[in-house]
């Protein structure tokens, strides 16, 4: 019998196909996880196939990124998914209950099952030892429909941690260092398996930082075993009874193979605008800060604010800086509460956020302009933060920490922390959490328009290149996020007008008066958030296939769901260019001409017979109305 890695042994427990990497297999999920800037679209496409209820073990839907209620959208699209988590059997966890991720951690996930979530950041939940996916809203809708979910059969990358962190090197640096390895696009299509001695060292909610941030690198999970430190941590949680031991084989073979070594790491930083920018805080020296936040759904954790009250006990925030703390939880708010830790940080000159996403998504807290801002997020796109001419750098907790007191960026190593006390077992608060009753209407505001409907693009067809980009084009740059546009995110009419507007102002214009046409890009394009709006909203402007030299996975998976070419080439057009699309019959092969330079490009298409299916038909809704 062959050994198996982690990944494997959840795959296998979760599919009836061979485990070939590279081929198509369909895997069955367990529980899935949607979130308010993604879950209204995605309940829309759930109701649309007239279900009673879900049929997963667990879905959960959360509220924690569209919090800032300054008209009546967003409070609708909460009051719409509260009710249909009442009527169609999902568990709701209701705005200032806490990040969708953090929350899940807490309350739900557990070893060997698998998650689907409307949210990039789904991972998270792997820190646990299951295979968490992050993937488009209609997909976790046809999850939550029963249907298995389709997916590469994924390489597995296997990161092998030896060594221990020394004081003031935190799990931060750990994913940042495997991202000045790997790069944004280096995990497209793998699972990141973490193995080792240095893995023991680590508890869940530092693993969980790590995963978390293994979106950044594209992959489709990152996995820690289950061993004696997820015990302990579900043990606090008071859970212990879902614990499992899960680990690889002894033997198992990986694709790949990388080491990192704990005791050399220094602290790291990614400077703007990618999170693959990463210099340690002695090369980039002691540049002046404007602005610290601490939260996010990477390190918002208890664990996280013992480390940066233990920086910052008996001391001021420098004067010149701004600093802002967002627990993850309820939970982690009435623990810090409770043990001091939150006095601390207020008596230190902090200021305390709701337990939401918030400026991470770009709600609330845009920095001041030219501003250097210091973020344990997750990501730095640019304009991201609302302020486009702000520097956004990515960092742990105890850098942020140490920063804040300077004013400057600083390094915390060697930096000793006091020990605030680590309970016995966690507050477990559940107030905030609503279980269905399988009653109720379901209630939709004006600004909750139906999806629309999508005829097939031809296979044939002429138009003008409306965009043309570089590289590492984010979901950021295609649909922002922020105060702006996020309550529009169940209506694609309005929501369109916002598409690619940080990027290039003309977009929706252009494609107005052409009436859409092609995107033209190079690697790596649709990177980062899941949102699948970032698909349906060229997709309604008439867009109809995306030229690039690669995709990130779940952007070309969302282009496809919604009847988008994503055709891999690397072509060259400038903006108006006329380019001629021919597309053979069996989906094999595309042909693409620029008339205005005269450039050929055959391009091979790799599309599995589900895809030609769903291309052919004009996306997935469409197979489903059948």
């Amino acid at each position: 019998m062959s050994k198996l890695t982690l990944v494997e042994k959840i795959i296998k427990a979760h599919t009836n196909d061979e485990l070939i990497r590279g081929n198509t297999i369909k895997i069955k999920i367990d529980q899935t996880l949607t979130q308010d800037a993604t879950g209204t679209m995605a309940y829309l496409e759930f109701l649309s196939m007239g279900l009673d209820k879900v049929k997963t073990e667990l879905s959960v839907s959360y509220v924690d990124h569209n919090t800032l209620q300054s008209g009546f959208m967003n409070m609708d699209d909460h009051l719409f998914l509260q009710s249909v988590a009442r009527q169609k059997g999902v568990v709701f966890s209701k705005p200032g209950n806490g990040i969708c991720h953090q929350v899940h951690l807490e309350n739900f996930a557990k070893p060997g099952k698998t998650l689907l979530g409307s949210d990039s950041h789904t991972p998270t939940s792997s820190a646990i030892g299951m295979l968490a996916i992050g993937a488009g809203g209609l997909d976790v809708a046809c999850a939550m429909a029963g249907l298995p979910f389709s997916m590469v059969m994924p390489k597995v990358v296997n990161v092998e941690l030896v060594g221990k962190l020394r004081a003031g090197v935190s799990a931060k640096d750990i994913i940042l260092k495997l991202l000045s390895i790997l790069t944004v696009k280096g995990g497209v299509n793998k699972v990141i398996e973490y193995t080792g001695e240095g893995v023991k060292s680590l508890n869940v909610p530092e693993r969980a930082t790590i995963t978390n941030m293994g979106a950044e690198l594209g992959a489709t999970s990152s996995v820690f075993p289950s061993d004696e430190r997820t015990l302990e941590y579900l043990t606090l949680q008071h859970r212990e009874q879902d614990y499992i031991p899960l680990s690889a084989d002894e033997g198992a073979i990986y694709d790949e193979h990388i080491v990192i070594n704990l005791n050399e790491l220094e602290p790291l930083v990614a400077c703007p605008s990618q999170p693959d920018q990463v210099k340690s805080v002695k090369e980039v020296g002691p540049i002046k800060v404007d602005q610290v936040l601490i939260g996010s759904c990477t390190n918002s954790s208890y664990y996280d604010f013992v480390k940066v009250a233990s920086i910052l006990k008996g001391k001021k925030v420098a004067d010149s800086v701004s600093v802002g703390i967002a627990p993850g939880s309820r939970t982690v708010l009435r623990m810090i509460t409770q043990n001091g830790i939150l006095d601390t940080l207020l008596e230190a000159g902090c200021r305390i956020l709701e337990t939401t996403c918030g400026p991470c998504i770009g709600m609330g807290q845009s920095p001041n302009t030219n501003a250097v801002s210091l973020r344990t997020f997750n990501r730095n796109f640019y304009g991201r933060s609302g302020t486009e001419s702000a520097s956004v750098y990515l960092v742990s907790p105890e850098i942020a920490a140490i920063s804040a007191l300077n004013g400057y960026l600083s390094s915390p190593l060697g930096q000793e922390l006091d020990k605030f006390p680590i309970p016995e077992s966690f507050i477990v608060d559940k107030n905030l959490i609503i279980e269905p009753t399988f009653d109720g209407d379901i209630i939709m505001g004006p600004n909750i328009k139906p999806i629309p409907h999508f005829e097939p693009v031809p296979r044939h067809f002429e138009c003008k290149t409306i965009i043309s980009l570089e590289d590492n084009i984010s979901t950021d740059h295609i649909m922002p996020a922020g105060a702006k546009v996020l309550p529009y995110r169940s209506n694609i009419e309005k929501i369109s007008e916002f598409c690619f507007y940080q990027v290039d102002k003309d977009f929706r214009n252009r494609c107005v008066e052409y009436g859409g046409g092609v995107i033209v890009a190079k690697d790596n394009y649709g990177q980062g958030s899941s949102r699948e709006h970032a698909a349906i909203a060229p997709r309604y402007l008439g867009i109809k296939a995306v030229i690039a030299k690669s995709f990130a996975r779940i952007h070309k998976k969302n282009l496809i769901n919604f009847g988008i070419l994503p055709i891999e080439a690397d072509m060259n057009a400038n903006v108006l260019d006329e380019i001629v699309v021919d597309i053979n019959e069996s989906y094999t092969s595309a042909t693409l001409t620029n008339k205005t330079s005269g450039q050929v490009v055959v391009a091979p298409l790799s599309f599995n017979e589900e895809e030609k299916t769903l291309l052919s038909k004009g996306g997935l809704l469409n197979v489903l109305d059948k």
